[in-house]
């Protein structure tokens, strides 16, 4: 069985640089046009230094490396994409002082080297062109928002009359894409049950249903709720320390923040229109926690229950649902 070597990834969106690490105390460094022919110069070039079989290891930093993960991944290899805190953590650890393309190669071959984090596996066709599409919703929706703010900003009537052309033109193009994604979810049945199971939790409606689906993927690759709340940075972060350090419970945020900002407003929701999640909420508040504290504890309870009911297959239950069934940790 061929050796797998460490290949650290420093990507951007028209090139990136590897670090092979072959020899343990000193990497070789080799940059690449990040486009397939750069893939494929890569893949001559690893042949060249003999190497078969390599852990590659890259920065999940918007969309620039999906393609290469991807292509080296149909190749065979081990791939995994990891949270860019988790890196910068390793290389503070490490007392890391040079910040540049090469030197960051180095540091996540390394990072691949020492922790040997968790093989990436791309999500299924259906999911990534979902994934796509709500992304591209909420890049549209977010440019809504700057348009009519500054339309009513604006004075100069050429002006508004020309942002008023845009925000007609954007508010078509999210009818067309909002029809898009709805016939994609039809014509899918996985997908399709999966946002019916969803659209059953109270506070989910069709659009935070579409970007769970979308950001979430395949459950199965989450063996627990807790690890599904990691994974959308929405597990608790206590600092205490002694009796000099006393700071209040927080959620860590490290992780996905669209799956944070989905699911903010069913929090709102679901704490005022849900008997048992608005006992918790109450029971929250009553304590003495900030409103945003007791809105992020249900965030947390919210992902949990998404992660039941999309493993279980079942509709939400609101009856199997205790208000004292929460992450104590965050709540107390």
């Amino acid at each position: 069985m061929s050796k797998i070597i460490p290949l650290g990834i420093d990507i951007s969106k028209k090139s990136f640089e590897v670090n092979l690490l072959k020899n343990p105390k000193r990497g070789k460094n080799r940059k690449f046009n990040n486009n397939r022919e750069g893939y494929s110069q890569l893949k001559k070039w690893l042949g060249e230094q003999d190497v078969e079989k390599v852990h590659a290891c890259l920065e999940a930093t918007s969309i620039y490396g999906q393609e290469l993960a991807l292509y080296l991944h149909e190749q065979g290899q081990l791939v995994s994409i990891v949270n860019p805190l988790r890196i910068k953590g390793y290389g503070q650890g490490q007392l890391n002082r040079t910040k540049n393309d090469r030197a960051d190669a180095g540091l996540i071959a390394r990072f691949c080297r020492d922790l040997k984090p968790r093989a990436w596996e791309p999500s299924p066709e259906q999911v990534s062109q979902l994934q796509a599409l709500s992304r591209r919703h909420q890049a549209l929706q977010k440019m809504m928002t700057q348009e009519q703010n500054r339309l009513h900003l604006a004075t100069d009537a050429e002006l508004k009359a020309e942002i008023e052309k845009h925000i007609e033109f954007l508010e078509q193009s999210l009818e067309d894409l909002k029809k898009r994604i709805q016939t994609h979810i039809q014509v899918h049945e996985d997908l399709k049950r999966a946002h019916q199971l969803l659209t059953s939790i109270t506070g989910i409606a069709d659009t935070t249903a579409t970007i769970l689906l979308a950001e979430i993927g395949d459950i199965t690759r989450f063996k627990s709720a807790r690890q599904l709340a990691a994974f959308a940075g929405l597990t608790p972060q206590e600092r205490t320390s002694g009796t000099s350090v006393s700071g209040k419970t927080r959620l860590c945020k490290i992780g996905n923040s669209l799956l944070r900002t989905a699911l903010y407003f069913p929090a709102i929701t679901a704490a005022h229109h849900c008997p048992a999640i608005q006992a918790f909420y109450h029971r929250l508040i009553t304590a003495g926690k900030p409103k945003m504290q007791a809105i992020g504890a249900v965030m947390h309870k919210l992902i949990r229950i998404v992660f039941g009911v999309l493993k279980s297959g079942k509709p939400f239950d609101p009856s199997l649902l205790s208000s004292n069934n929460t992450p104590v940790s965050l709540a107390s």
